[in-house]
């Protein structure tokens, strides 16, 4: 083939290349978001890789050759919705940082960590299944999933370092143990949890108005570590 025909020939075999890589990523994206809500809503034991495949409407075969498993597939969306939802926390305190020049009090600390996933609990917010999907992997997540929220703290230190300089006052052990409780409190902000509650509260409590259940639970942790 001469050099003509090569020049003309190469930027046909890219543009199909890119094609080809286009196609892949969209199909890897099916996959991603099909089982996301599928694992968020009937849990992770009950959904096959066939019914992943089907949900996103590709080959059989997708979920092994993008994620390599069923449990990787798992461990891919964990990541990736605990880190795009760490860093909205991050920024939030970033914020608070600069507003406070590095001392911001103990609500604007607790706005930071509790706000973001209280956003996406909205009704209408595009990662209210994301939330879902991060409460079931609590409980129900692969040994890799658990090891994870068993260890990892890195996420966590830059809001206990923040609450350390926010009441210097109080002995360091009492500010982990009142982050500690703060986070039961968010983490019981399970779906199951709500629909008891609204049992017990014979209907006069709603999930949905997350401005004012945001509200109630900056002050029920604040007035914690006020006390």
């Amino acid at each position: 083939m001469s050099s003509t025909t090569d020049a003309a020939v190469s930027p046909i075999l890219h543009e199909g290349s890119a094609e080809a890589a286009e196609t892949e990523a969209a199909t890897k994206n099916l996959v991603f978001v099909a089982a996301e809500r599928l694992f968020a809503l009937h849990g992770f034991q009950n959904v096959s890789v066939r019914d992943i495949t089907a949900a996103a409407g590709v080959n059989l075969a997708s979920v092994n050759y993008h994620f390599g498993s069923k449990d990787a597939l798992l461990f891919e969306i964990f990541r990736r919705r605990t880190a795009e939802l760490n860093r909205e926390r991050a920024r939030m305190l970033h914020e608070a940082n600069d507003r406070n020049a590095g001392k911001p009090p103990v609500r604007e600390v607790l706005a930071a960590l509790l706000t973001p996933p209280l956003r996406w609990l909205a009704p209408d917010h595009e990662r209210r299944i994301s939330l879902q999907f991060l409460i079931r992997a609590r409980s129900e997540g692969t040994d890799e999933i658990r090891q994870i929220l068993k260890s990892d703290v890195s996420h966590l230190r830059r809001f206990s370092d923040a609450l350390l300089v926010a009441r210097p006052d109080l002995p360091p052990e009492e500010v982990y143990w009142r982050l500690h409780f703060t986070l039961g409190m968010l983490h019981n902000n399970r779906f199951a949890e709500f629909d008891r509650l609204n049992v017990l509260s014979d209907g006069t409590t709603s999930e949905a108005d997350v401005v004012a259940l945001l509200a109630r639970m900056l002050a029920f942790a604040e007035a914690g570590f006020a006390a």
